[in-house]
């Protein structure tokens, strides 16, 4: 699930951009100084040094997390099914940079949430599974190479391309029109069923391509479940290989028809967003 295209310039948000900014992972904090480009490790370059092992651990997590991590893992998905090529493409949720951006309040939590509890919730919700101990050796690992990722950027460094691009006027879907979309322009990878596509060789890789609903899907909780941010990535970064031939009225019509089919619920649902402040396309 990666993209080629190339990267867009920063938008300017709109008013539903902006709401959709402040929950994104990897969003620009008040007071940002100067944007850097976009600047991840080349795929060539390898961990060195101390620490080496836990970075290609995590980078292992990252792309195979159902064979590394089974006990956690609630479905088929793996952390570089959203953080696309294991966090290094920009404007698809990328981890470069991401440690500059933790601590930060989190509405959903009402409270100071910091890295490791940012991936416990991936786990919890994208994952459909169980939060890692913020002290194993699994987050130790993670953290490793996300921040192994920033290695090369000052720091608390801004970096263009993080998040996803923000579709300036959001559309009003039409989840049928969405559904014959996702017929002619996604089925080919994620199934007519949307149960995805096994890979030739497990179990290392149970799915070449991710299922998009269903029982081994994300859950209700899982940002991709959420109607502006399944709009944005698909529009950028989908189909493979070629983001960004979709229309934002493409995108919004396959993301509202995707994101309305069954999928897993989240238990403890109602204690998010305690003091309020629930973004309008929120599934629950």
């Amino acid at each position: 699930m990666t993209s080629h295209g190339p990267t867009p310039p920063p938008r300017r948000l709109g008013r539903r951009g902006a709401l959709l900014l402040s929950v994104l992972l990897f969003a620009a904090p008040a007071g940002a100084g100067e944007v850097l480009p976009f600047r991840a490790p080349p795929e060539t370059e390898r961990p060195a040094g101390p620490g080496a092992d836990l970075v290609r651990l995590g980078r292992r997590i990252a792309t195979h997390t159902p064979a590394e991590l089974p006990d956690l893992g609630g479905n088929a998905l793996r952390c570089s099914n959203c953080h696309l090529k294991a966090g290094t493409v920009p404007y698809a949720a990328p981890w470069v940079g991401a440690p500059a951006r933790y601590p930060r309040y989190s509405a959903r939590n009402a409270r100071q949430v910091d890295l490791r509890e940012r991936i416990q919730g991936c786990f919890q919700r994208s994952l459909n599974g169980k939060a890692p101990r913020k002290d194993s050796r699994a987050m130790d690992a993670l953290v490793a190479y996300i921040r192994w990722l920033s290695k090369d950027l000052p720091p608390g460094a801004t970096v263009e391309g993080r998040g996803m691009p923000m579709l300036d006027e959001p559309a009003v879907p039409d989840r049928r029109r969405g559904a014959r979309l996702y017929l002619d322009r996604c089925a080919v990878c994620h199934g007519e069923d949307g149960a995805g596509r096994l890979d030739q060789k497990p179990p290392r890789y149970p799915y070449g391509f991710p299922p998009l609903w269903g029982p081994r899907s994300f859950n209700i909780a899982a940002g991709m479940a959420r109607l502006h941010k399944a709009a944005a990535f698909i529009q950028r970064n989908m189909p493979l290989a070629a983001g960004g031939t979709l229309t934002v009225q493409e995108a919004y019509d396959i993301a509202d028809f995707v994101i309305h089919q069954p999928r897993p619920d989240f238990p403890g649902k109602e204690r998010d967003w305690p003091k309020g402040g629930k973004p309008e396309d929120a599934r629950y």
